[in-house]
């Protein structure tokens, strides 16, 4: 516990901003018939306005985001979050803007379109929804989106 004095609106878009733009590695939640809730790592890159990550077509991850797109996602720890509810998007490797995937490996130092026993599908997620507090002074406030607009 802190007693610091919650964040205001402006500090916390700024902290998650940056945590977005420095982070490597986001806490990836699905639902979906085929493999149920799931939870796992990924890395991602974001672009200033959505999240890309890259798992097998065949992993349950992949399988729950191309059955449910649909997907909430949790950054940094838990005394100083940063909560994404999005939409996930398949792209496939070929239809990545250009640069973008030289982007992803340069900031996360794995290649997905390197050829693999497994397929890998890239997922570009757009944030509908972004929440972000430290301490429980901070859940008044913590709304940062909704419906895919920032505030502020």
């Amino acid at each position: 516990m802190t007693d610091a004095p919650p964040r205001g609106l402006e500090e916390r878009l700024r902290d998650t901003r940056a945590r977005l733009e420095s982070d490597i590695d986001v806490w990836v939640a699905t639902s979906g018939t085929p493999g149920g809730a799931h939870l796992v790592p990924l890395s991602f890159l974001w672009d200033g306005t959505a999240i890309l990550v890259s798992t097998p077509r065949t992993s349950i991850t992949g399988r729950n985001l191309l059955a449910d797109a649909r997907v909430r996602l949790s950054f940094g720890p838990t005394r100083d979050v940063v909560m994404v509810d999005g939409i996930a998007e398949p792209v496939r490797i070929g239809d990545l803007a250009a640069g973008t995937g030289d982007a992803f490996v340069a900031k996360t130092g794995f290649d997905p379109r390197e050829p693999d026993e497994q397929a890998y599908q890239y997922f570009l997620i757009r944030p509908q929804r972004v929440q972000a507090w430290r301490e429980a002074n901070e859940m008044r406030g913590r709304h940062l989106m909704r419906d895919g607009r920032w505030l502020g």
